[in-house]
């Protein structure tokens, strides 16, 4: 095995030695420094609203002192099933600050998912976000004998006995500590770095869900690597709007309680170019399929354009393309570019910013591969997107860019965090030791002992490069590679990222061959993009399933995959493909939650497709196999 050294940059190592051992503590500390700055912005009815560091912990003691009197203690799990919203901000960290650990359950689960991850958990109160969420846990009771309380965030659905609303747990909270005033602080006082603070479930794409224990010191870490190097500073204003049942969001939560900045909390998807336009975010974590959503429809927007302004638009991008090269390397721009770009900002580039609010700073990816195209198309309007990469079981954060010349690069995942141990093994696999990575799989030592080295490593899965400045590029997923009939390995995802980033229509693009004698591809098409060009071709009016199967959709498709396959290895070559009636789903079981593809789910509700592909004469055919 190799190993190589992170490029060289300033490190504030004091952050990391003195960081606090436990979330609480962070949290505790915070307030004490940061009383009276706004900790949250959120909705409240129609109209956005703040909550102080010194208002926040107000309601966290209460509702920790009401887990404490239901009898919730240290590493008592505590389940949260909820969108991302303010009352899940507050009960989480009620539950940090109760010694307990957080169990994440995305609100899309099923009620007999729901179930096993309560009962492998061992869960002893559940928050529930509506009577929706309460009615899963109700159906399965008689299997989860630990459940003690189910705390509705909806305090009209509280039936008084099994069922209390969030006011009447805070309010029993509040009445215990005017009894006892120190009682949080005393439970906070017993807890230390290596205490259980999550189990998160990995998201099932080859198997049953896995709860990857994390432990308080694995979130305070991350927020301290990140301070370290100075990503972030107080005066940064956060939107959030993420799924917090992924282990990317719980970061998310724990980089404000370290630095200071104010978060906004919105988890409906519709309302994010609203929101951002009014809250002016400096930065935001997102999945590369926002960004790729956001791009198409800028980019078929600007399509539209004739005459002169077409010819405007062309020649900004330009300039924006040779401003985001010179910053990319460092370089100090000349007067005559900056002059040039002063004007293509004014009149082009400044639009585009001005949808995210006009303040962003960056933007951090995660969770799936962004294709470097998207990245760079983004960087030319002065929008900055620094890819990092992490898993549930390394705590989502092992590498990131930095948003500083000369610290970033197109398509890789950045350097290793501060703290973070990245070696590459012969065959390629990348292996991560830190403070981040789990303790282990709950109950699940024999699959814990598979997954580390013997020398502490926690194997990823993950293929990939890192060169001698530091840098991880990510190749492809090790599970998902695959061999042709001809002995050639393919790596799909790094095909399937490249095609989102060329093909403004597509919204799913799974590239299927394994055993077979060439590469095919099932492909959905995003329903608003297409709708759009199907009423400027001569198909307004028709429905999603008449215009995906039509004849001029799929030259439209073909001509995007041609484009692909000139960038591509011969044995790679996407051959035949099939636009399927409808798009994948979480529904299905065909999309994780954060959206990631369950290939074999996918394979197999789609086994006729897939089997025609590969009979001779089969329509789709782009070249003879």
């Amino acid at each position: 095995m190799r190993v190589a050294s992170a490029a060289h940059e300033v490190v504030d190592h004091s952050i990391l030695e003195q960081r606090p051992p436990s979330v609480a503590h962070l949290f505790r500390q915070r307030v004490a420094a940061s009383a009276t700055d706004i900790a949250y912005q959120f909705f409240d009815g129609d109209q956005w609203s703040s909550l102080s560091w010194a208002e926040t912990k107000e309601s966290v003691w209460s509702l920790a002192a009401g887990l404490i009197g239901v009898g919730v203690d240290i590493e008592d799990r505590v389940a949260l099933i909820s969108t991302t919203r303010l009352e899940w901000v507050l009960a989480d960290l009620a539950v940090m600050c109760a010694g307990a650990a957080t169990t994440t359950v995305y609100p899309s689960t099923m009620g007999s998912d729901v179930a096993y991850l309560l009962r492998d958990s061992g869960s002893t109160v559940v928050f529930a976000e509506d009577a929706a969420q309460v009615a899963k846990v109700r159906e399965h009771l008689s299997e989860l004998p630990a459940l003690r309380q189910i705390v509705c965030f909806d305090d009209n659905v509280a039936d008084g006995d099994l069922v209390i609303g969030f006011t009447e747990l805070a309010s029993r909270g509040g009445m215990a500590l005017a009894g006892d005033p120190h009682m949080v602080d005393d439970r906070i006082d017993l807890l230390t770095k290596d205490h259980l603070a999550t189990i998160i479930y990995t998201s099932g794409t080859t198997g049953p869900p896995k709860g990857a224990e994390l432990t308080h010191d694995a979130f305070v870490w991350a927020g301290a690597s990140v301070a370290s190097v100075g990503l972030l500073t107080p005066q940064d204003l956060q939107y959030l709007w993420l799924p917090l049942s992924h282990v990317f969001g719980k970061v998310l939560l724990t980089l404000p309680l370290t630095i200071g900045f104010p978060t906004a909390v919105d988890g409906r998807l519709d309302m994010i170019v609203d929101n951002v336009a009014v809250i002016q975010p400096t930065w935001m974590g997102a999945a590369p399929r926002i960004f790729e959503k956001v791009k198409s429809k800028v980019e078929l927007t600007l399509a539209e354009a004739s005459g002169m302004r077409a010819g405007l638009i062309r020649w900004a991008l330009a300039v924006g393309d040779v401003m985001s090269e010179a910053r990319q390397q460092g370089r100090s721009p000349g007067l005559w570019l900056r002059m040039r770009y002063v004007v293509a900002d004014a009149l082009v580039l400044r639009q585009v910013r001005d949808r995210f609010g006009g303040r962003i700073r960056f933007f951090i990816s995660g969770s799936a591969p962004l294709d470097p195209q998207v990245a760079r198309w983004f960087a030319r309007f002065g929008l900055l997107i620094c890819e990092g990469y992490g898993l549930t079981e390394t705590a989502a954060f092992t590498t990131v860019n930095r948003p500083h010349a000369g610290c970033f690069r197109f398509g890789s995942i950045g350097w290793p965090a501060p703290g973070a141990q990245v070696r590459i093994a012969d065959d390629g696999e990348i292996l991560v030791r830190g403070p981040g990575v789990m303790r282990g799989y709950h109950g699940r030592p024999d699959l814990t002992a598979e997954v580390f080295t013997p020398d502490g490593f926690f194997c990823t899965g993950d293929i990939g490069v890192q060169d001698e400045q530091g840098f991880v590029t990510i190749t492809d997923r090790k599970k998902d590679m695959f061999k042709t009939s001809g002995g050639k390995y393919v790596a799909p995802a790094h095909i399937e990222a490249q095609f989102k980033g060329l093909c403004p229509y597509v919204s799913q693009f799974l590239v299927i061959g394994e055993g077979k004698h060439y590469a095919s591809a099932l492909v959905t098409v995003d329903a608003d993009a297409i709708r759009t060009w199907a009423a400027k071709n001569g198909m307004a009016g028709s429905s999603y399933e008449e215009i995906v199967s039509s004849a001029q959709v799929r030259d439209l498709i073909q001509g995007y995959i041609d484009e692909l396959n000139s960038r591509l290895n011969r044995w790679e070559t996407i051959k035949r493909f099939s636009i399927l009636e409808r798009d994948l789903s979480v529904e299905n079981a065909e999309l994780t939650p954060s959206m990631k593809l369950r290939r074999k789910v996918v394979i197999r509700n789609f086994s006729e497709t897939v089997n025609r592909l590969y009979e001779d004469g089969a329509a789709g055919t782009l070249t003879e196999g």
